[in-house]
């Protein structure tokens, strides 16, 4: 397969804030793309989040079931959060883990970073394996009401074929467990 020639970086003209909120900003640009053309890029500025992929010594995933008012239905997710201004995403992931499940890792292994939708949104998801948990409890967030549920490994690929999981972390936390366990998707 012949490499393909990466598109020339379009560069800004212009950029107004047009909302910034708690935890995102919304900002306009006008950037000028090859061969001189013009275009408006409306992107979503979101500071990074880890995702923790939280494993059982009995054999299965700690997830986290909530209500996400953005898509009115309940989820099932991997354990989550934003990373806090001047924390570091390993922090991050242990003190999410202890909100969330009640649960420290003994150890934790980054297995990838990606973007949440790098079509408008600067959002670096950073996926975490958490093993040799111990109970460790923080007080949930306010805002916040989640309850833990632990899926068996053998249950991953039939639910991810069932749509169960429709965030992407969690959707890429199930497949990367998928091959690394050798779990083949069914329904």
């Amino acid at each position: 397969m012949e490499a393909q020639e990466v598109a020339a970086a379009e560069r800004r003209l212009s950029s107004r804030r047009i909302y910034e909120g708690h935890i995102l900003n919304l900002r306009v640009d006008d950037v000028i793309l090859e061969f001189g053309r013009t275009a408006r890029r409306e992107v979503v500025e979101h500071g990074a989040a880890v995702g923790i992929l939280a494993l059982t010594e009995k054999g299965g995933v700690l997830l986290v079931r909530q209500y996400r008012y953005a898509v009115d239905e309940e989820t099932l997710e991997v354990c989550a959060g934003l990373v806090e201004k001047g924390e570091e995403p390993r922090d991050a992931a242990v003190r999410e883990m202890q909100e969330e499940l009640g649960f420290k890792p003994g150890k934790l292994t980054e297995i990838g970073r990606f973007y949440a939708s790098p079509g408008f949104c600067t959002e670096l998801l950073i996926l975490y394996l958490a093993e040799g948990l111990t109970p460790s409890r923080l007080p949930q967030d306010d805002d916040e009401n989640v309850s833990v549920v632990e899926l068996p490994l053998k249950d991953i690929p039939g639910r991810l074929a069932e749509g169960t999981f429709r965030d992407s972390k969690t959707f890429a936390a199930m497949a990367w467990l998928m091959a690394r366990e050798g779990l083949r998707p069914g329904v």
